[in-house]
């Protein structure tokens, strides 16, 4: 018997079975610690529910104390939940008639992509505003958003006389 290569064999399915382990633990725990799909369908109906509200401090509560609002990736990001409420409370001022839909494209770790559109007449100008969109979004523990960063296009439809 060639005990050098029983113990090279044994070592192996040692080590097989210890990384087996390791990858069913480390799976277990992304799924303990990651966001559900249903989770990010209910934060996003309260985000919807806060635009078409028009409840900054609605939508302020859906954000971690020191979550970060990136509305436009080339300009700085709203940092902390009073950051974002004061955002919020200025963008919507002049909005009316609002309506959001969203869906869910995917969620990974913590993580989740979704799209967005969003429609809102504009008081001051009576213009119609169409807004479709794709969030990035990371969320804490207790299901606040920690992080949002957002890329959309806009369509105006010019006021009817």
């Amino acid at each position: 018997m060639n005990t050098g290569r029983v113990v090279s064999d044994v070592k192996g399915r040692i080590l097989a079975g210890a990384l087996a382990l390791f990858g069913a633990l480390a799976a277990a725990q992304v799924q303990a610690a990651g966001v559900s799909t249903a989770d990010v369908e209910g934060w996003l109906k309260r985000y919807g529910d806060a635009w078409v509200g028009v409840d900054a401090d609605a939508a302020a509560a859906l954000f971690t104390e020191n979550a970060i609002y990136h509305e436009n990736p080339h300009e700085a990001a709203f940092e902390g939940r009073q950051a974002i409420r004061d955002y919020w409370a200025r963008v919507t001022a002049d909005q009316r008639d609002i309506t959001f839909s969203s869906k869910v494209i995917t969620t990974f770790g913590n993580s989740a992509v979704a799209h967005w559109a969003a429609r809102f007449r504009s008081a001051s100008s009576g213009a119609v505003i169409h807004l479709d969109g794709v969030f990035l979004l990371e969320f804490a523990e207790g299901g606040l958003c920690s992080a949002l960063r957002e890329w959309w296009i806009v369509k105006v439809d010019a006021p009817q006389p």
